[in-house]
């Protein structure tokens, strides 16, 4: 009952929010926690670019959270009309558990339905006073680390893979000692919030800890908006992190709203968007449309992919953040020694 309770909640007011406004369509955009300043930007483009094509009017309603989460709030009903997710797994798992998506959505757009990448830094306080370069560094008794849940956010299993990649590396893919390294990472974890924005929240404005585990775009905006009290430092190896966007397709044909969801995801992949996407830290899929000065930020780090190094999401998940995988594993192993 309360998770109904919650769901009708949401649903509820998602719908008073739709409803505040004049459109011939309205569509809701059920997405992660980062990317709350790339929508706000990118929605009102889109909605004029709509007008001036049609005539019609559009309204866009971006919702986020952390990206399990929001995946799970899509299983349980939410009324979403595309998604865009941290992680193909999540919107796999909207099509496994509801059927309003096919399984091959991923073929739907273009860069198998990723209109941009990002990958997973650090920020640190600035002057860098724990002197953290690398994965090894976080690693350190003294060093508190901040990052939110791989129960809850896609961001943070990005972060996971990430130190996990980075210790496959270091001992040449002895996972025992893999394993026992990204421990000693999570063993330092002064919080596990349940999505990427609140652990930012807890680095920046709580002031919790020593570094932040983050997406690039999280950190670099951060650095760009606070250099005074900000750094970013960019380990020697990471993993290319690839968000993910579908159309719920049962949704859409239900409420006769596929055109302008369809419209919506196509947007993304103009130089307009693309533009903005970059403006924004994320790293755009066509790189030949931005212009030179807004690819700046980006650093060229050397990268492992999802495919590449765990054989795709549904193998990565079975193993690491199932029940009784190598997480769940860490964390008891953690709170054991805690006691």
């Amino acid at each position: 009952m309360k998770r109904l309770a919650r769901l009708l909640a949401i649903v509820g007011l998602y719908g008073a929010a739709l409803g505040a406004a004049e459109a011939d369509t309205s569509i809701t955009n059920v997405s992660y926690d980062p990317t709350r300043e790339l929508y706000k930007k990118i929605d009102p483009l889109f909605v004029a670019d709509w007008k001036a094509k049609t005539g019609e009017n559009a309204r866009v309603t971006s919702v986020h959270g952390g990206s399990g989460a929001q995946a799970k709030a899509v299983i349980e009903g939410l009324d979403a009309d595309v998604v865009s997710l941290a992680l193909a797994y999540d919107v796999d798992l909207i099509a496994i558990k509801t059927g309003k998506l096919a399984a091959n959505w991923q073929t739907k757009f273009p860069n198998n339905s990723s209109p941009y990448t990002s990958t997973v830094i650090f920020l640190v306080r600035k002057g860098n006073p724990k002197n953290i370069r690398d994965w090894d560094d976080l690693a350190k008794s003294d060093v508190s680390v901040v990052t939110p849940s791989p129960k809850t956010s896609g961001g943070a299993r990005w972060n996971y893979l990430a130190a996990w990649s980075y210790g496959l590396k270091k001992f040449g893919g002895d996972e025992w000692k893999t394993k026992d390294f990204v421990r000693g990472i999570y063993r330092n974890a002064a919080v596990l919030d349940k999505g990427a924005r609140s652990a930012t929240l807890s680095f920046t404005k709580r002031e919790t800890g020593d570094v932040l585990i983050a997406w690039e775009n999280e950190a670099l905006l951060l650095a760009s908006m606070r250099p005074d009290k900000f750094e970013v430092v960019v380990p020697s190896l990471s993993i290319r992190a690839e968000p993910a966007v579908a159309i719920i397709d049962r949704n859409v044909d239900n409420k006769g709203t596929r055109k302008v969801a369809e419209a919506y995801l196509n947007f993304l992949y103009t130089a307009q968007a693309q533009k903005v996407i970059a403006e924004n830290f994320y790293r755009p899929a066509n790189v030949a449309s931005i212009p030179p000065e807004s690819l700046k930020p980006f650093v060229n780090i050397e990268m492992v992919t999802i495919d590449q190094a765990f054989g795709g999401w549904a193998a990565a998940h079975k193993k690491h953040f199932s029940p009784g995988g190598t997480f769940e594993e860490i964390e008891l192993r953690n709170a054991s020694s805690a006691r």
